[in-house]
C-alpha cells in the first residue's frame, strides 16, 4: 500500500530478526563459488536516517537495534549483524540503518546480482538515488523495478545461475498480502524448487497472521525452518507489533544450530515484558 513507509519502523525488533537471519543466509551462499541472485520483492528505500523525523516519531529502533548497539557479549550471528550496521556508522553513533538491499549489497560478491522490487514511487526513487551513490559497479550489479514484486518474481525464477535467495516481506497492511505470499510461494516453488525463500511476517492480532506459518508448513516442502520472536504481550487495544517470524524454505544446514545458539540471548535482550520469548521448528530432507 502506498501509505506504508518503512522509515517509521526501521531498525525495530522485527528488522533485527529479519536482517540477522538474512545475513546468515547470504554469508552461507557466498561460501560457494557459483554466483547467486538476491531477489527482494519489497525493497524499500535501502537506507534509513534514524535521526530523521520518521524514525524519531516512534523511536522503534531504540527497542530494536538500539538495545543491542552497546552490547559486548553478543553471540556471533548478532555480532556479524551489528558489524554490518557499524560499517555505515563509522563515527560510532547509530544514525543510519540499512534495509534488506543494503544488507545484501554488503554481503554479496561482485559476481552476484540483486533484483529489487519496490512499488512505492517515492521509496523506489530514494532507493535508486542511494544506489547511484555507490557508483558504476553497483549499477551493473543491481536492477530496480518500480513494480509489484509478487508478480515480478515469475520472470526471475529460476535465475540463470540456478542459485537464488528470495526475500518476501510485504507490509501486510493489506490483509490480502497473506494470501499473495502463499500464492507467490506456490508458483515460485513450481518454477524453482531448489531456491532459498525467506518469508517475514508480523505477529499482530489478526487471524491471517496466526495462520500464515501453518499454511507455509503445509506447502509440501521437505526442508524448512521457522523461527519467531515475541517481545511483549499483545496490546489491549489490539494494535501494534508484538513480535515477528521468519519462515525459510531450503535454509542453510547451519542455520538451525546458529539460531539455537542465538535466539535465547536475543530474546532476553529485546524483551519488553515477561511475555517475551522465541520458538523454532523445522523439517528437513
Amino acid at each position: 500500500m502506498f501509505s506504508y513507509r518503512h522509515g517509521f519502523h526501521a531498525g525495530n525488533h522485527a528488522d533485527v530478526l529479519k536482517h540477522m537471519i538474512l545475513l546468515q543466509i547470504l554469508n552461507y551462499q557466498s561460501q560457494k563459488p557459483a554466483p547467486y541472485w538476491f531477489i527482494d520483492l519489497h525493497a524499500g528505500a535501502g537506507l534509513y536516517d534514524l535521526s530523521g523525523v520518521w524514525a524519531q516519531k516512534r523511536g522503534e529502533f531504540e527497542q530494536g537495534v538500539g538495545a543491542l548497539w552497546e552490547c559486548t557479549d553478543a553471540p556471533p550471528a548478532v555480532a556479524e549483524y551489528l558489524a554490518a550496521i557499524r560499517a555505515l556508522n563509522p563515527s560510532g553513533a547509530l544514525r543510519v540503518y540499512p534495509g534488506s538491499p543494503w544488507i545484501a549489497l554488503q554481503a554479496c560478491r561482485d559476481t552476484d546480482r540483486l533484483r529489487l522490487f519496490e512499488m512505492h514511487p517515492s521509496e523506489a526513487h530514494i532507493l535508486r538515488q542511494n544506489l547511484e551513490q555507490r557508483g558504476p559497479r553497483t549499477a551493473r550489479q543491481v536492477a530496480v523495478y518500480e513494480s509489484d514484486g509478487f508478480g515480478g518474481l515469475k520472470a526471475h525464477v529460476p535465475p540463470p545461475t540456478r542459485r537464488a535467495v528470495v526475500l518476501i516481506d510485504p507490509s501486510y497492511e493489506d490483509k490480502k498480502d497473506y494470501r499473495r505470499v502463499l500464492d507467490t510461494m506456490r508458483d515460485a516453488l513450481a518454477r524453482f524448487a531448489t531456491g532459498c525463500y525467506v518469508v517475514w511476517y508480523p505477529q499482530v492480532q489478526r487471524r491471517e497472521s496466526n495462520e500464515l506459518a501453518r499454511s507455509l508448513e503445509r506447502l509440501g516442502v521437505n526442508d524448512w525452518l521457522h523461527v519467531s520472536l515475541t517481545v511483549r504481550k499483545p496490546a489491549e487495544d489490539g494494535l501494534g507489533l508484538h513480535g515477528s517470524g521468519m519462515f525459510v524454505v531450503n535454509p542453510p544446514y547451519t542455520l538451525r544450530d546458529t539460531l539455537g545458539a542465538t535466539m535465547p540471548w536475543l530474546s532476553t535482550r529485546l524483551a519488553q515484558d515477561d511475555r517475551a520469548g522465541w520458538r523454532m521448528t523445522s523439517a528437513s530432507k
